[in-house]
């Protein structure tokens, strides 16, 4: 991630896409971020889009006062801040109601209080401010009593320990030790954001399965350019017809992964929750299930070559392992699928 880059983006309004018009934004739907997405999977970006814009960026917008909003929201578009957003626990797995950071109000001083840590902050060390789940009244795992708290990076209190994915994305583990923020940092009505966190949490998963799409695409076509250049017996490995019969699988595979995803994008704002929430299910365990198979073959087709560092093959495989654990991995949404009800019709 270079700042350089996140500037183009700004420029190109690829920042102001995912905002309405209104709050300084081009008004763009999801459809539009797809387009986005699936080009910078196709060219192997790794930044904080989906962590900034499509996380943290659309909890201001359709939380925010107008306050908040003007404070917030041109400095992102502009590509001149950068926000985080802090929602897992190491004990939380996928539930995004189990919060045990907690936010304790103090009338004298008018603060919130926060204490407790947060796993896996993508771009948490460098972002100016963090955006904190924490739970202001109920039960660690209830989901009523959760609210969110705008924490400046640089609070007092405030400890990081940054590392890098296995995709290169930098992440870091939080630790809040008494941070005092003000009750003007409150985003949103107290004890009432879980609903809104999942909606956004759904809104995000669906613009990742699109980059994985990208992803998808550029190890479908780099293979299949390779097998036509490698020969093996003095004839390419192309014209063999088992290996012919693989990449149809694959190309399958991405086809499928492209429909689900697709179907699931352009009906995401006709549906109720639960049918969104269905149809972000089914799109994700296809992207987890096909993206698996699709980098396995790639690897294996490409031989040793496949294994090294040299070619950009297992880099893609990386980032589509690291999209498939973001907001449940392909077992927790086939099961959440299987809960949510009757089959999509």
């Amino acid at each position: 991630f270079l700042a350089e880059h996140w500037q183009q983006f700004a420029e190109l309004g690829w920042i102001a896409a995912a905002f309405k018009e209104e709050d300084g934004g081009l008004g763009g739907s999801l459809g539009d971020i797809a387009v986005i997405q699936e080009q910078l999977g196709q060219g192997l970006y790794v930044g904080p889009y989906v962590s900034s814009v499509l996380l943290a960026g659309q909890l201001v917008a359709a939380l925010g006062t107008t306050e908040q909003k003007k404070q917030i929201l041109p400095n992102l578009i502009e590509g001149k801040s950068l926000l985080s957003f802090a929602y897992a626990e190491a004990a939380s797995r996928y539930n995004l109601s189990d919060v045990s950071t907690t936010a304790k109000f103090d009338s004298d001083s008018n603060t919130y209080r926060v204490n407790g840590a947060k796993s896996v902050v993508l771009y948490g060390e460098e972002s100016d401010t963090i955006l904190v789940s924490v739970r202001t009244s109920g039960a660690q795992r209830d989901r009523s009593g959760i609210s969110l708290l705008f924490v400046p990076s640089s609070s007092q209190g405030v400890t990081y320990q940054s590392y890098r994915n296995v995709d290169g994305s930098s992440a870091a583990e939080i630790l809040f030790d008494d941070v005092s923020v003000s009750r003007n940092s409150l985003l949103g009505k107290e004890n009432s954001a879980i609903t809104v966190i999942e909606d956004v949490s759904d809104f995000a998963t669906l613009a990742l399965a699109a980059e994985a799409i990208g992803c998808m695409k550029a190890l479908y076509e780099q293979t299949l350019d390779y097998i036509k250049q490698r020969e093996q017996f003095g004839a390419p490995l192309s014209s063999f017809q088992a290996l012919q019969h693989r990449m149809v699988d694959v190309f399958m595979s991405y086809e499928l992964s492209q429909s689900m995803t697709q179907a699931a994008i352009d009906r995401f704002s006709k549906q109720d929750q639960v049918e969104r929430r269905r149809l972000v299910s089914a799109a994700k365990t296809q992207i987890g299930q096909g993206g698996r198979h699709i980098g396995q073959e790639a690897i294996q087709l490409h031989g040793g070559m496949g294994m090294t560092n040299d070619l950009p093959i297992g880099h893609y495989f990386k980032r589509l392992t690291m999209i498939n654990t973001l907001f449940g991995d392909a077992n927790y949404h086939l099961k959440r699928f299987q809960q949510l009800g009757s089959p999509l019709v």
